[in-house]
């Protein structure tokens, strides 16, 4: 097995140096939308733009949002070719990333699909995506069966 170049670690907050904490205040400006500039998000936390830069790729929260990014979304799809394509389709279109797919075999003209999807992207887009997977010709119903 090999080994990570950079490792990771779960750190004390108490523990990081100031300029790693004001770094994660800034992003989590940026991320609020509280400011729209590096620059204002910095200035505001008291960092310089270089410190800034040289710890945003490698400081991250962690959270319970950030743990229940992975939605699993059942489905009833009629045994139809191009179903479950336009159904993947859908997802992306929405910025869900799928992660898994597991298809029982179809009986009386239906078929069972339960897909994993990261939802990282997709901004609180969730339930319209539902809303318009049940909706998709050949879907006969689509909900959450679990999250995290």
């Amino acid at each position: 097995m090999q080994e990570s170049k950079h490792p990771y670690y779960l750190v004390r907050e108490d523990l990081l140096p100031e300029a790693v904490l004001k770094t994660m205040q800034a992003k989590d400006l940026l991320n609020r939308g509280e400011v729209r500039t590096i620059h204002e998000a910095v200035d505001r936390v008291g960092l310089s733009r270089s410190a800034f830069y040289k710890y945003k790729d490698g400081i991250f929260t962690l959270n319970k949002l950030e743990r229940e990014r992975i939605v699993t979304i059942s489905m009833d799809l009629e045994h139809r070719s191009g179903i479950l394509s336009k159904v993947l389709g859908l997802v992306a279109d929405f910025e869900g990333n799928v992660l898994t797919i597991n298809q029982t075999i179809p009986l009386q003209g239906l078929a069972n699909v339960v897909i994993s999807v990261d939802t990282s992207f997709m901004v609180d887009r969730l339930s319209l995506l539902l809303d318009t997977l049940e909706l998709q010709d050949g879907v006969k119903k689509a909900h959450v069966i679990g999250q995290g």
